[in-house]
């Protein structure tokens, strides 16, 4: 008899959230509940019946508890558990009136053993990532007479970091090494990519940010709980902003999640708790960059000096540039097993219609480095890959250093996988990811040619959007990646800004360009000269199409 077997609810592909039910020996344990309708979970769930023993939240960001509100009112005396600070979070996710809805969910310590049901227990672990988000360990011992005679155990990481961030100190590896469980379920959401230092990432964001605000521009930061308030506390402490007379403006669901910050700040990080006994954790008008909660009294002093704006993902961002795109810069966090949702269409230069939209790195997952870390510190017989893109998670399974000593598995959302304990099979043959070419030296030129199988990945199309590619060493590794149109614009931003009024008119477009031809630019005067280049774009030498055409059309065919 198989004594554990997971059945994927959720997996948190793209928008969907995360929800599983975790089957050890004879109970059932449900792990977060994301899900946005529960129909496939009352789907088997007969009636008068309940649909697990328990559940348990690993930390309170919506793709991981939004349906717990909706569970709880179903089924009424099916019990939820979390941390202290996760119960305190959780209200955030729902209106103020449909949070007091939610019954009681009870409080667990952390690194205590809890014993739910005869011979099942679980204890949390601090997971980083947000205040409050733990790992769950699950351990299940049958009664004594059970042969053979052992308990089974699963880890649960939930969303989890192992690096220090301003407000969260990282996942506790060391508590955790060596601990050999049965199974571990963990997040890829990043798949293999290797991240920068920590404090590389703030320092280029920081940066950013500050040449925006030296042009002009305000900035919009929508972002989540947790995201937000790491964005405030560098805003506040980081060199380039201290002092500085600006408006660092904050509401909706940001500004309440700063007041739940304030209500769990015995929590935070002891630096944190010494910074708040000096000045306010966030709300400050007094000490420079100001931090102040955005009224509808206040939106008329958005266009009137540069200020950043932070916000809910969900909020419509149109009600700030509307009257003056051109001004605003929108940045977006990086996070790959997300869809962003109502952000305007990317642009690569300022616009009247549409403001200026990046992206930027500020992760808050492990990179694949950390998490190749963690699974070879645990040293687990099966690991479950969750919470990603399905193509970043094969991207984990096919590393031969995880695929020669774990079995893996990356459930879709409605699969059941079985996970047999101390039997021997045959892993399945890891995915094909990696692709065969040929390199040939000239003395002018290095040219690598692949194989025409490797443009069929959903990828390539980013990856040869312009045509135009860089290379950098990592270690003894040549690394390649795709150079977007607006990175290479940037790097031609001082030239670009010079030449182009911010109330440019949109018909000097390329679509409007005489050189503008099959999607490329043929004008070898310009910056994108050979690239794919969007209709919308626009550069210092445009030469409309309507004037002197004739003449224009002689000298290309001449050329």
């Amino acid at each position: 008899m198989i004594e554990l077997e997971c059945l994927a609810y959720g997996v948190g592909h793209a928008d969907e959230g995360i929800c599983l039910l975790l089957r050890l020996g004879p109970y059932r344990v449900l792990l977060d509940c994301g899900l946005k309708q529960l129909d496939p979970l009352l789907a088997v769930t007969p009636p008068g019946t309940l649909p697990a023993d328990l559940v348990l939240c690993s930390h309170a960001h919506a793709d991981h508890a939004s349906g717990l509100l909706t569970l709880a009112q179903a089924f009424p005396q099916l019990p939820i558990y979390a941390s202290e600070v996760t119960t305190q979070l959780l209200p955030l996710n729902w209106a103020a009136e449909a949070a007091d809805l939610l019954p009681a969910c009870h409080a667990l310590p952390l690194r205590t053993p809890v014993e739910f049901l005869d011979g099942l227990t679980a204890e949390l672990y601090p997971a980083g990532h947000l205040p409050g988000a733990t790992a769950i360990l699950l351990t299940y011992t049958p009664p004594p007479d059970t042969n053979p005679p052992r308990s089974y155990t699963v880890l649960y990481t939930g969303d989890f970091f192992l690096s220090n961030t301003r407000l969260v100190e990282g996942l506790p590896l060391d508590e955790l090494r060596g601990l050999q469980p049965d199974v571990l379920i963990v997040e890829g959401s990043f798949g293999t990519a290797r991240h920068p230092h920590r404090r590389q990432q703030e320092n280029q964001l920081a940066e950013r940010i500050n040449q925006a605000i030296s042009q002009g521009q305000s900035i919009l930061l929508p972002a989540s709980l947790g995201l937000a308030q790491e964005l405030l506390m560098l805003l506040r402490s980081h060199h380039y902003f201290t002092g500085r007379d600006i408006n660092i403006w904050v509401e909706g669901q940001v500004a309440n999640g700063c007041d739940a910050y304030l209500d769990i700040l015995p929590h935070l990080p002891t630096a944190v708790q010494n910074f708040a006994r000096h000045q306010p954790l966030f709300w400050d008008e007094r000490v420079r960059p100001r931090v102040r909660r955005l009224l509808p009294s206040d939106r008329a002093e958005l266009s009137q000096t540069p200020s950043i704006v932070l916000t809910d993902e969900t909020t419509d961002l149109t009600q700030y540039y509307s009257a003056n795109p051109a001004q605003w810069l929108i940045l977006r966090p990086e996070e790959p097993h997300r869809s962003p949702a109502n952000l305007p269409a990317s642009t690569p230069r300022r616009s009247k219609s549409r403001p200026y939209l990046e992206t930027y790195l500020l992760a808050q997952h492990c990179d694949g480095p950390g998490t190749t870390q963690l699974i070879h510190n645990l040293r687990p017989q099966h690991v479950m890959f969750i919470h990603g893109s399905p193509l970043y998670l094969a991207d984990l399974t096919s590393l031969d250093e995880l695929h020669s000593r774990y079995h893996l598995h990356t459930p879709a959302a409605g699969s059941c996988v079985e996970l047999p304990v101390g039997e021997t099979f045959l892993q399945p043959e890891a995915p094909e990811s990696s692709y065969e070419g040929e390199l040939t030296e000239m003395d002018t030129a290095v040219t690598i040619a692949f194989p025409t199988a490797i443009a069929t990945d959903p990828r390539w199309r980013q990856l040869a959007d312009t045509g135009l590619i860089e290379a950098r060493w990592q270690g003894n590794e040549l690394v390649l990646r795709g150079l977007p149109q607006r990175e290479i614009l940037r790097q031609n931003s001082d030239r670009l800004l010079d030449w182009m009024d911010a109330n440019s008119p949109l018909r000097n477009c390329c679509s409007n360009c005489r050189h503008y031809r099959g999607q490329r630019c043929r004008n070898s005067a310009s910056p994108m000269f050979d690239l794919k280049v969007t209709p919308d774009g626009f550069c210092p030498v445009f030469a409309s199409a309507q004037v002197g055409s004739e003449e224009g059309s002689d000298q290309e065919m001449q050329r």
